[in-house]
């Protein structure tokens, strides 16, 4: 019954875990398109279909998000360290699914589905697309891998502190 309940607490832990670097991931790679994209390059703002003042308020909005996304991740941290449950492999690999999938939503959805803007207004956006997306299934897939390697060594543990029959 207890290592019933250890078993059910680590699988918490993990889960947590996993949240945590999903929110970061989604915070840091919304900030860095906001800082680099928007503001340092002024290659598009949020929302392009309007006005330059509209844009802005769409980019401080986008920006808001990030933000949000970034404390939501970093205060479940702070809380499993204080806990001792902090898992690294598993938290980068939240963080890598959480980045890639939001920027891969980012270039399919928002760029072409709902047209809200584009990475840059060029001629040949086709090149840009796909080095856009490529990077954001290379980001989930080697996070999915790191969450993957860091549930077998969970397994393997539960193995160990199972009760005798």
């Amino acid at each position: 019954m207890a290592v019933t309940q250890i078993h059910s607490e680590e699988a918490g832990y993990q889960r947590r875990n996993l949240w945590s670097g999903f929110l970061f991931g989604v915070g840091v790679v919304a900030f860095i398109d906001e800082t680099l994209f928007h503001q340092l390059l002024h290659w598009h703002h949020f929302y392009d279909q309007s006005t330059t003042d509209m844009g802005l308020v769409s980019d401080g909005l986008f920006h808001a998000f990030s933000w949000f996304a970034t404390i939501g991740g970093l205060f479940i941290l702070a809380d499993l360290r204080r806990r001792n449950a902090w898992s690294v492999k598993r938290w980068l690999g939240g963080i890598l699914l959480g980045g890639g999938l939001f920027q891969l939503y980012d270039g399919t959805v928002q760029h072409k589905l709902m047209r809200l803007h584009q990475i840059r207004y060029v001629e040949n956006i086709i090149v840009y697309d796909i080095v856009w997306n490529t990077l954001a299934i290379g980001m989930m897939v080697t996070g999915l891998v790191l969450i993957n390697r860091s549930g077998k060594k969970l397994k393997e543990a539960e193995g160990t502190f199972r009760e005798p029959s």
